[in-house]
């Protein structure tokens, strides 16, 4: 009779331990998984980012060949590109921080190109050029995809971040260094339309 309960006693442990480690398991397997898929998310806002950088010199190109003395303007592109290329962030931290200094490099080449912009409109011939036509279209879509990509970043990011943070698996995620990811946001005062003088 004692042999039988002990024998009782380790199955019942050994079932614990063994749900115990598929609990454990999964919820890690998962939590791979949905990191996986914010670092994903993160590769193709870069790839947005990047083609709206490999959209610039051309568009500065055509700029100039109609408009070479608005040096400044084309130097502070050619300059806010640079900087923007240069500041990447590993999608293993994306933290706030990261974050927002890869923003305001975005949000430079963003104000720099909405400056070149404005001055494109003092050159009508400039404006009718089908190449410069072309080029403008392409960087109007590509911020559209930008856009996109960015709202699928956040809601992959909020996705990650909620199931990381539920009881017990903000136990878990601890326990393997699995960190809340960053959002995207609005830029101060995205909310009051620009100044645009000419």
């Amino acid at each position: 009779m004692k042999m039988k309960k002990s024998w009782i006693i380790i199955i019942v442990i050994a079932v614990i331990a063994l749900l115990f480690y598929s609990s454990i398991k999964g919820t890690y397997n998962k939590m791979v998984a949905m990191d996986q898929a914010v670092v994903s998310q993160w590769a193709q806002v870069e790839n947005v980012y990047q083609r709206r950088a490999d959209l610039i010199p051309n568009l500065v190109a055509t700029v100039k060949g109609y408009a070479a003395h608005e040096s400044e303007t084309l130097t502070g592109v050619i300059e806010a590109r640079a900087k923007a290329t240069s500041t990447t962030i590993d999608p293993t931290n994306l933290t706030a921080e990261n974050m927002q200094a890869f923003q305001q490099a975005q949000g430079g080449l963003s104000s720099a190109l909405s400056k070149l912009m404005v001055v494109v409109e003092r050159y009508p011939d400039l404006k009718a050029n089908q190449n410069f036509l072309e080029l403008q279209s392409q960087l109007e879509g590509t911020e559209n995809r930008i856009t996109v990509e960015r709202q699928k970043f956040n809601n992959s990011a909020q996705t990650y971040n909620t199931y990381i943070k539920q009881f017990p698996k903000n136990i878990y995620a601890n326990i393997f260094d699995f960190d809340e990811k960053a959002y995207f946001k609005a830029q101060e005062n995205a909310e009051q339309a620009p100044k645009v003088e000419f």
